[in-house]
């Protein structure tokens, strides 16, 4: 087992970076993982492709350790986008979600009801963009098939109870974009049908790895719309024929992936496993917390949840109105990355978030609030 600060000292962001909810800084395991599996293809040794060809294997299994489910029913997607769409265009029937939902799960929902007719968006009324299951029981109707919604809220940071959801839904399809909390919450993933998440942000392996996991029930009942060759159940290459697709979850896949991308996807769970998530989620929780006090102690409004059972790796910020540029500006000129939006700024914490970040966070909150008293 490695304990969370050996965990931490394997990452090499630099001080001021608070925006892994946008992407996470590579941790060094991907990136010996990146050397040794490139300098496989680039030499291209004899029977050396073959261990390329493991990974896909190797990768499926490390979700398979994270997530519950097995590792038949996990497969590879270059992002969350990907897995979203192919669980969209699978379903017939409603699916209920929250138009403030990230716009991966509204806009394959919409995409899917246009061009095939057989999914129709059902839009979920929320209390500023959080999904409880109260309001899941107060909306669902017997036309909805299926619930989608955010395991954490990349505008709210709200983390929800799909435990609850799936209490309130009954046997309905249950879909979560597990992407904003991945790696970093322990969740009940058991619960849902399908789970998509990418590898760019908590998990810190880079764009272009990502995941998609389906129950037994998902697995019946949703359609493989988009199935490649890579998809069927044949060994070698489909030739002269077109096989159905398979009866697992590799029916929702189009082509062969990216070797490397699983490589480096399945080291960084790996590092996650061997540490624990519930351990990383408590460490972050703690950092989270502290982030919340200097927030307090210059009187900016915390709009995200105080609730650690509510609440992940994310801060939400809400200055006075007309301040958000002095607030932005205060962040940039003290070294602080972070997420900017319309009235808010997102911070956003991992495990190798250190003192040196917070002192720097602490600086630049207090230009702000002397700018904003002048």
């Amino acid at each position: 087992m490695t304990t969370v600060d050996e965990f931490a000292s394997r990452f090499s962001d630099e001080p001021g970076y608070l925006d892994f909810g946008r992407i996470g800084p590579l941790a060094t395991s991907v990136l010996d993982e990146i050397q040794v599996q490139t300098e496989l293809l680039a030499r291209a040794r004899f029977g050396s492709l073959a261990h390329l060809e493991e990974q896909d294997q190797r990768v499926r299994d490390a979700v398979s350790a994270l997530t519950g489910f097995p590792s038949d029913h996990v497969v590879f997607q270059p992002n969350a986008s990907s897995g979203l769409m192919h669980a969209m265009f699978g379903l017939t029937g409603g699916v209920l979600l929250s138009a403030a939902e990230f716009p991966s799960l509204t806009f394959a929902a919409v995409r899917a009801s246009e061009h095939l007719g057989v999914v129709t968006p059902l839009w979920l009324e929320t209390d500023h963009g959080r999904v409880t299951p109260g309001q899941i029981r107060d909306q669902i109707t017997p036309t909805t098939a299926a619930v989608a919604v955010s395991l954490v809220d990349s505008r709210t940071g709200y983390l929800a109870d799909i435990e609850g959801i799936r209490q309130v839904i009954g046997d309905r399809l249950l879909i979560v974009d597990a992407i904003q909390g991945f790696g970093v919450v322990d969740a009940p993933y058991e619960v849902a049908d399908v789970v998509v998440s990418g590898g760019q942000k908590w998990t810190r392996a880079g764009w272009g790895t990502g995941f998609m996991a389906l129950s037994d029930r998902a697995l019946e009942q949703l359609d493989p719309v988009i199935s490649g060759f890579s998809a069927t159940d044949v060994e070698g290459t489909p030739f002269d024929d077109v096989p159905p697709p398979s009866h697992s979850a590799r029916a929702f896949s189009i082509s062969n992936p990216d070797r490397v991308a699983q490589a480096r996807f399945a080291a960084a769970l790996e590092e996650i496993h061997s540490v624990g998530v519930a351990d990383i989620q408590a460490d972050i929780a703690e950092r989270v917390s502290r982030v919340i006090d200097l927030a307090d102690e210059f009187a900016l409004t915390v709009t995200s949840s105080r609730d650690e059972s509510e609440r992940a790796g994310l801060v939400v910020l809400e200055p006075p109105t007309g301040q958000l540029t002095v607030l932005a500006a205060s962040l940039f000129n003290h070294g602080i990355t972070a997420t900017t939006r319309t009235s808010s700024v997102r911070l956003s914490v991992h495990v190798s978030t250190g003192q040196d970040t917070l002192d720097m966070l602490q600086a630049a909150l207090t230009s702000f609030a002397t700018a904003s008293n002048y």
